[in-house]
């Protein structure tokens, strides 16, 4: 199966979290893999299953903080685009992307693609990050860890050629680095991945045959809840 793109979708949404609701996405990635390319099994990978699992049966998503620092983010990262724009190659946004040539989906949500080959991602950092980054990434031409999973994903998901990865901070020379596919990587998320959806449709099964057993009382969310319901 093909990549499936998204278009109509406006990242933040009720649509565009309908889309992504209990699946397995490219930015939570690092909760079931480590940084040594293996499966996660700790206490992060149980919750983001159950997690996903709820989701599922549900159809639900629980509403998350938005701190300071995410609204900083967002605001930055608009502006790194238009940059990007303006200095390196002209975007185009989408909501989301899909693929299920796995037997599963795995979702991902491109800050902006780059004809039919290339991808964006845009970060907000810290000054002390991106001095680090121009430091050890630009002078090495390598990826901060921290992003390794997420975009490796993205262009699994994707199936494109490339991501360029911008480091933005106000007041310092925006960084771009491009990457691309490495297969040990990507081999490694579909493995954990796999492993990972087998444990959620087991978890399901056993949730399910518990209810039934128990002979649990249904409940209703209360009518402010509703909003949120997809």
């Amino acid at each position: 199966m093909a990549p499936h793109i998204h278009a109509d979708l406006i990242q933040g949404t009720d649509e565009w979290l309908a889309a992504r609701c209990g699946l397995l996405t490219a930015s939570e990635m690092s909760l079931i893999v480590t940084p040594t390319l293996k499966a996660a099994k700790n206490e992060k990978e149980r919750a983001h299953l159950y997690e996903l699992l709820a989701q599922r049966l549900t159809r639900y998503v629980e509403p998350r903080y938005i701190s300071d620092d995410m609204l900083r983010g967002h605001q930055d990262e608009l502006v790194a685009l238009a940059l990007y724009d303006q200095h390196y190659a002209e975007t185009e946004r989408t909501g989301f992307i899909t693929n299920d040539k796995w037997g599963f989906t795995i979702g991902y949500s491109p800050d902006a693609l780059v004809g039919a080959e290339g991808l964006v991602e845009a970060k907000s950092r810290r000054q002390k990050y991106q001095v680090e980054t121009f430091v050890v990434n630009v002078f090495e031409n390598t990826i901060p860890a921290e992003f390794m999973l997420q975009i490796q994903t993205g262009l699994l998901v994707s199936e494109r050629k490339w991501c360029d990865l911008i480091s933005y901070s106000a007041g310092l020379p925006m960084a771009v680095i491009r990457t691309y596919p490495d297969p040990t990587t990507q081999s490694a998320i579909v493995s954990a991945a796999e492993a990972f959806e087998e444990r959620l449709q087991d978890a399901a099964s056993r949730y399910r045959d518990a209810v039934a057993s128990s002979k649990a009382v249904p409940t209703q969310r209360r009518a402010e809840e509703q909003e949120m319901v997809l």
